[in-house]
């Protein structure tokens, strides 16, 4: 009777070393409890986003500058500067690039190189991106084989501001295959245009199609548009992390552009994304949430995700 007493002791610590631990950053500093809306006092830095079955991204500093995220399957986003500017983000690990809401199981890994106009804004990110894929196994062989290239990517991302608020109006992308032994030429584009209510970006319209000779936009072959309202006026988890980081995470696919909510300071109850493309267009798909904040007004939860702080 007595080892059963102490196996339950034993299980009961073990249990209260693991929920401590979930409380704390990897420098052992007490996070913002799931369960305690008091929140934290004093400066903060966005720690980690989870959902109730994985983390989406676990933020790590060198100081107060955001160096490495973590995010799904391992993947890893490295954050290098020049100063106090990002001069260049590198990204080894997986995505959902088709949109299903799945991380594909080609590995992708890309670098950006940011170069800055005399505002101080980015003005182009100029990739390089490689995609690696299992080969089918080859009989007798039952597994797939190691990843291996399957193709490189050339892309560039124009950023324009608007002159009377200095906010983000559009990014326009061009990409093309790089294949030894050719020459290279953009074959595909995308634009991304904003617009805002205040201070918050309220609509997101996507035209993309092919370039044709000349590096001239050819015509449009799909046209998304998102909609954000029913603003709060408390504080967006996304104000603690740097723009440059921002807009890599939203033009890291294709299909990223619901994430332009990251550019809001105060956070949209509801959103809504209609596929413009074609008529007659399709109901559109309409997203709501009910936010949970602390009391400094930061929001701590919303859309199916947590967001933890911890001192900065």
């Amino acid at each position: 009777m007595k080892q059963i007493f102490y196996f339950i002791l034993l299980i009961a610590g073990f249990s209260s070393i693991h929920s401590c631990k979930d409380l704390l950053d990897e420098d052992g500093n007490p996070l913002l409890d799931l369960n305690n809306t008091g929140g934290l006092n004093g400066p903060r830095a966005l720690y980690r986003e989870i959902t109730d079955k994985d983390t989406i991204a676990e933020y790590q500093y060198s100081g107060l500058l955001v160096t490495r995220v973590i995010s799904d399957s391992a993947s890893i986003t490295d954050i290098m500067y020049s100063g106090d500017r990002i001069s260049q983000i590198s990204f080894n690990g997986f995505l959902d690039l088709d949109g299903n809401g799945k991380l594909d199981k080609d590995s992708i890994s890309y670098t950006q190189q940011f170069n800055y106009n005399n505002k101080n804004q980015i003005a182009i990110i100029s990739e390089n991106r490689s995609i690696y894929r299992r080969p089918a196994p080859v009989p007798p062989a039952t597994t797939p084989g190691p990843q291996t290239l399957l193709q490189k990517e050339k892309k560039q991302y124009r950023l324009v501001y608007s002159t009377a608020t200095a906010k983000l109006d559009s990014i326009t992308m061009k990409s093309g295959l790089d294949v030894p032994g050719t020459t290279f030429a953009f074959d595909k584009y995308s634009k991304i245009g904003y617009t805002y209510v205040g201070d918050n970006v309220s609509g997101v319209v996507k035209h993309s199609g092919a370039m044709l000779p000349g590096d001239v936009f050819g015509a449009v072959n799909l046209k998304h548009n998102y909609v954000f309202y029913e603003y709060d006026s408390q504080i967006s988890p996304f104000t603690l992390v740097p723009f440059a980081y921002k807009v890599s995470r939203l033009v890291a696919t294709d299909k990223n552009e619901r994430e332009s909510l990251m550019l809001s300071p105060n956070n949209p109850k509801r959103w809504s994304f209609t596929n413009t493309t074609a008529l007659p267009y399709p109901p559109p798909v309409v997203k709501s949430t009910n936010y949970v904040y602390d009391l400094q007004t930061y929001m701590t939860k919303g859309y199916g995700i947590n967001y933890i702080y911890k001192p900065q």
